[in-house]
């Protein structure tokens, strides 16, 4: 007699109803238990290992989770890593996939905002006052130094002077080129003056010949260099020497012009030479013309002569 089809076993209804040869037996459904006449659901997440990370117990059955940044594999029980970086990457700049999790990473110039996903640039020119010799100019991601008209950036960093003599400029045939700090000026290449006349570069000289050129001084010599506005004071900037020296004269010196506001000082070095020296601050860019005479006298008074180096500073 099959009791399950004629209705006449005692099974509860949570339970499957088995025929056996002669009588019956109830069972519980898969994921249960019989504990006395009853059914108890089994939790499977006790009985390791089912699930690679996480178990979730549902009645008669369970299922797996995964922690965040991993997926449960095609069998429902591995857990594998997820590739953010490939899969919905947020980095504004450089992902970096690792073990459940990933990391932003920016380019060089860049810095990771609070937020640790996004970039903001990094100005360098803050960070230090260094850089850059003259002036730093930040750019997205980097920096680049800028010098002041008349240099040009070497180095990357550093300003070096551009000789405009040497490339470019506006003098004329007869005028020759001089190059100073930043720029350049065209000077005549003969620049004496009636009744002096040249007699070899940048120096002029008063014929004895010419009753005039008694009371003027016997030569003039032109001469041009540049010094910086920063310059400490006080400073040696120039040496004015003899050229011709005579027995038994005494040589002096002095400043005859361009000194009203008292900037140099002329310094006697020895019988025939004397330094100027620098003594109060310049700002410029200016331009100074400075006349060095040196007067030169016979020990016994009958020779009287003087000469002049125009210095253009």
């Amino acid at each position: 007699i099959d009791e399950c089809t004629a209705g006449t076993h005692n099974c509860r209804a949570d339970q499957v109803c088995i025929n056996l040869r002669g009588s019956f037996t109830c069972q519980c459904l898969p994921g249960y238990q019989k504990r006395g006449e009853q059914c108890v659901d089994i939790d499977e997440c006790t009985i390791p290992p089912y699930c690679h990370q996480r178990c979730v117990n549902t009645p008669g059955s369970f299922y797996c989770q995964c922690s965040p940044g991993f997926q449960l594999a095609a069998n429902n029980y591995t857990c594998v890593d997820i590739n953010e970086c490939d899969a919905s990457n947020q980095c504004a700049q450089q992902c970096y996939n690792i073990l459940g999790s990933f990391i932003c990473q920016c380019n060089q110039g860049y810095e990771l905002s609070s937020d640790r996903i996004n970039c903001e640039d990094i100005d360098e020119c803050r960070t230090s006052s260094y850089l850059c010799q003259y002036q730093c100019v930040n750019e997205p991601g980097k920096f680049s130094c800028m010098c002041p008209q008349g240099y040009q950036v070497v180095r990357s960093r550093t300003c070096q002077d551009i000789n405009e003599c040497e490339t470019t400029n506006e003098c004329r045939e007869d005028e020759m080129c001089w190059n100073y700090h930043g720029g350049f000026r065209c000077y005549p290449r003969n620049p004496c003056q009636e009744p002096y006349v040249l007699t070899s570069e940048n120096r002029c000289v008063c014929p004895v010949s010419n009753a005039v050129c008694r009371e003027l001084p016997q030569s003039i010599v032109y001469k041009y260099m540049s010094i910086r506005s920063d310059r400490s004071v006080p400073s040696d900037i120039f040496q004015i020497q003899a050229t011709t020296i005579y027995a038994n004269t005494i040589n002096t010196f002095r400043i005859k012009s361009g000194n009203e506001n008292g900037e140099f000082y002329l310094r006697q070095t020895s019988p025939v030479s004397a330094m100027l020296v620098l003594v109060k601050s310049l700002s410029g860019p200016r331009e100074y013309i400075v006349d060095l005479e040196m007067l030169t006298v016979s020990s016994i008074g009958t020779f009287r002569t003087s000469s002049v180096l125009r210095l253009t500073i």
